[in-house]
């Protein structure tokens, strides 16, 4: 699975990982959040799903990475976003489970999955269900207008 940096290009999942951890130890005395969200655009005969991770220092600033594929799906947007919400938290565990294997960190590491969901349109009849993926998946669940890294940041790449 490759990734991509606007700072540092395309990166391996390693080479991510390794840059995400090399950046919460430049200022270990930080609060972080690792954040993950998903965005898709529906096409003719596929979707666009731009999967964005975001290392955010509180306060300072932050780095994010986009993972881009193209799937031959043909489903309704109910569908789409559970299937969305599926790809955060697969790649949220793979980040989560490699950071535990041998990472021992200062504070610990407030994970979210930002969602593209919110109060108003037709995604609010979904929310329970996508907040409950979430939260059952064990990870915070942010909703619009505060799930930027599906909103904002995935969707500027599905385009």
């Amino acid at each position: 699975m490759k990734f991509t940096s606007p700072t540092a290009g395309s990166l391996s999942f390693e080479k991510m990982y390794k840059t995400i951890m090399s950046f919460i130890r430049e200022k270990p005395g930080y609060e972080y959040n690792l954040i993950v969200g998903t965005d898709s655009q529906p096409g003719i005969n596929e979707a666009i799903f731009v999967t964005a991770i975001v290392i955010y220092r509180v306060g300072n600033g932050g780095r994010y990475f986009y993972h881009k594929n193209k799937t031959e799906l043909k489903v309704g947007m109910k569908q789409r976003i559970f299937y969305e919400v599926s790809h955060s938290l697969q790649t949220a565990s793979k980040l989560t489970a490699r950071i535990a294997e041998e990472e021992k960190l200062d504070n610990d590491l407030n994970v979210q999955i930002h969602v593209d969901v919110g109060n108003k349109g037709p995604t609010n009849t979904i929310i329970k269900e996508v907040v409950g993926m979430v939260v059952g998946s064990g990870y915070e669940a942010m909703i619009k207008p505060d799930s930027y890294a599906a909103s904002s940041v995935a969707d500027k790449h599905t385009k």
